[in-house]
């Protein structure tokens, strides 16, 4: 019996926001140490961009295509995606063909897949970044126009009932943006602000859309509010509870 384990992620062209993935990915090993461990980045351009590099990166076909051909059976993917969104349809959508051509062919759950998991990522964060005086945290998802984003304000009322209502979430490429949450925070009193990415990676997004010195970054808009504001150029697999409920999402796949 051949077994291997496919960790399945958009990708990153960003050194920095590498960190964040890979940490997750080395955690993924350790669950499965016993199977052969594939990558696959799920975004075509930035699979283009790491070619023109000298990095070649499997798409999720390309990789179980060599499985199967080296006549592995059983296989999981495990993505590191955050919801059930577009991305996560298309993932189900490429394993589609290939169930026929192993013995066992398994897909796990995004990282916020149910209620639960908005109250642990919630918890998590807040514990990462407690409430400090007159400041305000502003989480940047990426967003969607999948039902899926109805994720981010359900994640900023967790927030509102475990007493953090200094918390503000919004989303770069979806909604709620950060314009329709400004008036939120200007009325909150606070004058400073703290931006994190409520992104696995601190990718091209964390780096320009919010932490960027360009008129329309986050930042800037924010300044220009007359907030004071600092960012973390961290993603959240940099934090060791997630990774572990992503270890979790594979255990439960492994059973």
């Amino acid at each position: 019996m051949k077994q291997a384990l496919i960790c399945a992620s958009f990708g990153t062209t960003v050194a920095n926001g590498r960190k964040d993935l890979e940490a997750v990915e080395q955690a993924l090993q350790a669950v499965a140490s016993d199977r052969l461990f594939c990558r696959a980045w799920t975004s075509r351009i930035i699979r283009k961009r790491m070619a023109a590099r000298g990095e070649s990166v499997d798409g999720l076909p390309e990789a179980l295509e060599k499985l199967a051909a080296a006549g592995y059976d059983r296989v999981a993917v495990q993505p590191t995606h955050l919801l059930y969104g577009y991305e996560y349809d298309k993932i189900k959508s490429e394993i589609a063909p290939y169930q026929s051509r192993f013995a066992h062919l398994a897909l796990g759950k995004p990282l916020l897949a149910d209620t639960h998991d908005l109250q642990t990522v919630a918890r998590l964060l807040g514990e990462a970044y407690p409430a400090q005086p007159g400041e305000v945290l502003v989480l940047m998802g990426h967003g969607t126009e999948h039902f899926a984003g109805v994720v981010y304000p359900a994640l900023q009322s967790v927030f509102a009932l475990q007493g953090r209502g200094d918390v503000f979430v919004a989303a770069v490429e979806g909604w709620p943006a950060l314009a329709e949450v400004l008036p939120q925070i200007l009325a909150s009193g606070c004058r400073k602000a703290h931006l994190v990415p409520l992104l696995l990676v601190a990718g091209d997004h964390a780096c320009h859309d919010m932490a960027g010195e360009q008129a329309e970054s986050w930042k800037s808009q924010l300044e220009a509010a007359g907030l004071s504001v600092r960012c973390t150029l961290e993603g959240l697999g940099r934090l060791e509870g997630i990774q572990k409920m992503y270890c979790a999402r594979l255990k439960a796949l492994l059973e």
